[in-house]
């Protein structure tokens, strides 16, 4: 019924805005009697085989929602309901910020993918704090965390360790995400030096209460061998709780949309069908030269059961939507844990 009465009327409008319509109208169905308990009946599946414990958290099944859908926390408590066993919040901010101009996400519906140059647009820190006091606890909860557009790169650090702070006591994991290519001045994060200094920062923190939560790591799927050793080499030398593979590409390789088209939209970050062999590559890379010493998270391109155990296969602890859930819709995340019961 998505794919083919819902998404091509969803798909006729601007996505961003067809976005935040959605949000809505998730919200004010769920506020009718009994809508949480069908959707519940319709996409939830509960099964022990389905568990998951990593770095101290259960999780009740695999597949979560990456951050970027619901980046102010409006909107998890109802998103639970549609059986994802995590959901990741944000990429949060120290203060709120527009992000980019508009128009700044496109489909490429030829190659099932998305691009987007959000910028970190997000309502701030106090609002998402606001939001996460609201929590009943369904699932998991990660908040994904980065720094301010405008702020020096002297005080990225500060940023990252103000949202760290405030955000401890509502979120059950945290992403440092420092790999994103939609925000200006980024040549820093990727620099090994300073991440080491974050990490280290973030992880003092970390100490000063009295539940100390996990910390991973986003990293891109454009990473050549060289740079997946450099994080191997990262993780274990400040002892990471994990990391996630992979955020959205650069890369414009190999897509069925038009050059014309791809340069009228311009630059930002590719995601959905279109990345999932470079995100499967680099989870298997990190995942066999390490020799599992870490979990990792896997995200990129899932948009079918099998595309789910691809990951799981290649070596990913859990797994995250995002792209597909647009494409394929709800029933995707049954879809999926429904086969992982089966090779279980």
């Amino acid at each position: 019924m998505y794919k083919t009465l819902i998404r091509p009327i969803l798909f006729r409008f601007d996505p961003e805005r067809i976005h935040y319509f959605t949000f809505s109208l998730i919200r004010n169905l769920s506020k009718i009697p009994g809508v949480k308990a069908l959707f519940r009946s319709l996409y939830l599946v509960e099964d022990k085989r389905l568990e998951r414990e990593l770095f101290g958290l259960k999780f009740k099944n695999p597949v979560g929602l990456a951050a970027g859908f619901d980046k102010n926390a409006v909107l998890y408590n109802e998103l639970a309901n549609f059986g994802f066993g995590f959901i990741e919040i944000g990429t949060i901010t120290p203060k709120g910020q527009e992000g980019n101009p508009k128009q700044r996400l496109f489909r490429l519906k030829e190659d099932q993918g998305i691009i987007n140059r959000m910028g970190f647009n997000n309502e701030g820190l106090e609002a998402a704090i606001v939001q996460l006091k609201k929590n009943k606890g369904q699932l998991a909860i990660g908040g994904n965390i980065g720094k301010n557009t405008q702020t020096k790169p002297e005080d990225y650090t500060k940023d990252y360790l103000e949202c760290f702070n405030a955000l401890h006591p509502y979120v059950d994991y945290f992403v440092l995400n420092v790999s994103c290519p939609n925000v200006g001045s980024h040549a820093k994060l990727n620099d090994k030096d300073y991440l080491l200094e974050l990490i280290e920062a973030v992880q003092k923190a970390n100490k000063t209460f009295e539940k100390q939560k996990p910390i991973l790591l986003k990293i891109a799927p454009d990473l050549n061998d060289g740079q997946l050793d450099e994080i191997i080499e990262l993780v274990q030398e400040t002892n990471l709780d994990g990391v996630i593979a992979s955020n959205t590409s650069t890369d414009r390789e190999g897509l069925k949309t038009s050059e014309k088209r791809l340069e009228e939209i311009g630059n930002g970050g590719l995601s959905g069908q279109p990345i999932k062999t470079k995100s499967t590559r680099v989870i298997k890379y990190l995942a066999e030269k390490s020799g599992k010493a870490f979990p990792i998270i896997g995200v990129g391109g899932i948009h079918s059961a099998e595309d789910a155990l691809e990951k799981l296969d290649a070596g990913a602890d859990l797994i995250q939507i995002y792209t597909g859930f647009i494409y394929e819709g709800p029933s995707l995340i049954k879809n999926i844990n429904k086969e992982i019961m089966k090779k279980a």
